[in-house]
C-alpha cells in the first residue's frame, strides 16, 4: 500500500470513470472493491471521486456527449498543463481539451496522441491525485494498446520523457529507471475502426476471483486470469463496458 501525497510530472496520477449511470456504477464498483463516492459537484458538471478507506481513489462523472462510450481515462502528472498542450503538438498529437484550471483544484488537459488514442494530464494543487494506490482495488498500473508502438513511444517520449523497456510482446515506459506504464499492440481480434486506448489496472489479490465477483455483478470477463514473468491479470468490462484490468504482481513460484 502507497499513500500519496504528491506525484513527479510524468508519473500516472489520476484515472476517472465516465459512465451513462452514475448509481449503477457506484454499485458495481462498491460491490467489487468496497468503493464510495459522494454526490457529484454540480459545479463541476457533476464529477466525484471514488473512495475507500478515506482516500480518493479514481474519478467519476457522467457520460459529456451524445454517442460517447463508458469508459476509463488515465492521466499523467504535469508540473504545466499549458507547456504540456505545446509538446503534444510539436510531437504530432491533438489539444482536445486545452488547459482548464478546474477551482482550487488544479488544472487539466485532455490529448488524442498520434495514433488517435486519448489520454489527459494532471497538474496539480489542492487535489493531488489518487491518494491511495498499489493496494487491494487501487490503482496499480496504466497500460497503452496502440497499433503503432514506434510512434507511440517517440510522442511518449517527447511529451513526457519516457524511456522504454522492450521485451518481445510488451514494452515499458520508464522514467528515471522505473517502470510507469505499459505499452502493448492492439490484440489482433479487435476490430480497425476501433481505436487504441490507455486502460487502468487495479490491484486484485487474486484476479480470477475477482473477475468471477465482475460476473456476478453485472460485468464481463473479456480475458480470463493469465500468468506473466511478474504475476497474474485479466480483463474484464464494467456492465456499461468500461475495460479495465485487475492485477497482482506477485511473481509466479
Amino acid at each position: 500500500m502507497t499513500v500519496k501525497t504528491s506525484y513527479a510530472p510524468g508519473e500516472p496520477i489520476w484515472v476517472d470513470l465516465g459512465s451513462p449511470d452514475l448509481a449503477a456504477s457506484r454499485a458495481f464498483y462498491g460491490g467489487l472493491f468496497g468503493w464510495t463516492a459522494p454526490p457529484g459537484n454540480e459545479e463541476f458538471g457533476g464529477y466525484t471521486s471514488f473512495e475507500l478507506d478515506g482516500h480518493k481513489v479514481a474519478g467519476l462523472m457522467p457520460l459529456m456527449a451524445p454517442g460517447q462510450p463508458p469508459a476509463w481515462s488515465c492521466y499523467v502528472c504535469t508540473a504545466d498543463a499549458g507547456k504540456t498542450s505545446e509538446l503534444v503538438e510539436s510531437a504530432g498529437g491533438t489539444v482536445i481539451q486545452g488547459s482548464m484550471q478546474v477551482g482550487d483544484l488544479g488544472t487539466m488537459a485532455v490529448y488524442t496522441d498520434p495514433t488517435g488514442v486519448f489520454f489527459g494530464v494532471w497538474q496539480p494543487a489542492q487535489h493531488v491525485g489518487a491518494e491511495l494506490i498499489d493496494s487491494e482495488g487501487t490503482l496499480t498500473w496504466i497500460e497503452l494498446g496502440t497499433r503503432d508502438q514506434p510512434r507511440a513511444h517517440a510522442f511518449y517520449n517527447a511529451v513526457f520523457g519516457w524511456g522504454t523497456q522492450p521485451s518481445p510482446d510488451y514494452t515499458e515506459f520508464t522514467q528515471d529507471g522505473t517502470s510507469v506504464a505499459g505499452c502493448m499492440d492492439v490484440p489482433p481480434n479487435v476490430p480497425a475502426e476501433v481505436p487504441g486506448f490507455w486502460m487502468p489496472y487495479f490491484a486484485a489479490g487474486d484476479p480470477a476471483a475477482q473477475g468471477a465477483k465482475v460476473e456476478e455483478l453485472g460485468g464481463t470477463v473479456v480475458a480470463p486470469m493469465m500468468d506473466f514473468p511478474g504475476g497474474r491479470f485479466c480483463i474484464v468490462q464494467d456492465p456499461h463496458g468500461a475495460v479495465f484490468g485487475l492485477l497482482d504482481l506477485t511473481p509466479p513460484a
